[in-house]
Formats: C-alpha cells, sequence, structure tokens
C-alpha cells in the first residue's frame, strides 16, 4: 500500500463542483491524487478497466444523472477488488430516510454537501484527514462509516 498519497475520484455531472474538488484536493497537506468523471457509466469502465490503480476513496455525487450512484455503489461492492474502496455519497437536501439507505447500501460515508466553498472544504478536508489515518496505519475499514455535515 502506497503511503505517499491518497487516490482519490470523484463522481459529479457538475462542472463547477469538479473545479471545487480539485481544487481543495490540491490544497490539502495530505497528499491526493484525483480524477473526476461525469458519468457512473465511465466511472465504472475506467474501475473495471486493467491495470487501473484503485482508488482509496471514491465520492458519488447523490443525484447524479445516467448511472445512479446506487447503481456504482452496487457494482463497487460487488467485486472483490474494490473491497478496500471507501465510498463516500454526497447531496445536498437529503431526508434522514435517504442517508439510512445510503449507509444500508454499503456507503462508508455520507457528506452533506456544503453551501460555500469555505463549509465544502472543511467537510473534505476532515473525510481525507481520517481516511489518511486509515490509510497510513493500515487500520480496518470494514466498519467505518461517518456522517459529515
Amino acid at each position: 500500500m502506497n503511503k505517499e498519497y491518497l487516490n482519490v475520484i470523484t463522481l459529479d455531472d457538475d462542472e463547477g463542483n469538479i473545479i471545487f474538488f480539485k481544487n481543495i484536493f490540491k490544497d490539502l497537506k495530505i497528499g491526493v491524487k484525483s480524477q473526476c468523471f461525469s458519468q457512473g457509466d465511465d466511472l465504472m469502465k475506467y474501475l473495471n478497466s486493467s491495470g487501473v490503480i484503485v482508488p482509496e476513496i471514491v465520492f458519488i455525487k447523490y443525484d447524479i444523472s445516467g448511472k445512479s450512484w446506487m447503481e456504482c455503489l452496487r457494482e463497487i461492492k460487488i467485486n472483490p477488488r474494490f473491497s478496500n474502496i471507501v465510498i463516500a455519497v454526497y447531496g445536498g437536501q437529503i431526508s434522514e430516510n435517504e442517508i439510512e439507505e445510503i449507509f444500508v447500501n454499503g456507503a462508508n460515508i455520507f457528506m452533506k454537501k456544503a453551501e460555500t466553498y469555505e463549509g465544502l472544504k472543511k467537510s473534505l478536508t476532515e473525510i481525507i484527514t481520517i481516511n489518511w489515518q486509515y490509510h497510513s496505519s493500515g487500520l480496518n475499514k470494514d466498519s467505518f462509516i461517518m456522517k459529515v455535515g
């Protein structure tokens, strides 16, 4: 396991969100190599390609167009190659029942998307920092869940 940086993927169909995520990841003290996809099909095609570097964290927008967060999550969870990926689902106005559904379906993290750049930066920094601690210390991620925001 590489201890120098985290490989992070973001799935979001909003270009503004992608720019925010990339800028925040770039500014972190923890090394992050990030990739972004705007369609769930493209994400899954990438993850299932040969020789892919399996990411430590995948951020998935809750209301993504095309292949849904749940379809992507199920495909990731069913593949043993991806057993160490931490899945973070995020969105704006999401009910407690929907948040429960996110965790029941196997996501590790739910992040309420902040209204401001600073709020988003705070949430992403917290998630990346905690995942870095798990990544660099070899802690077991099987029972890891987190709600931010």
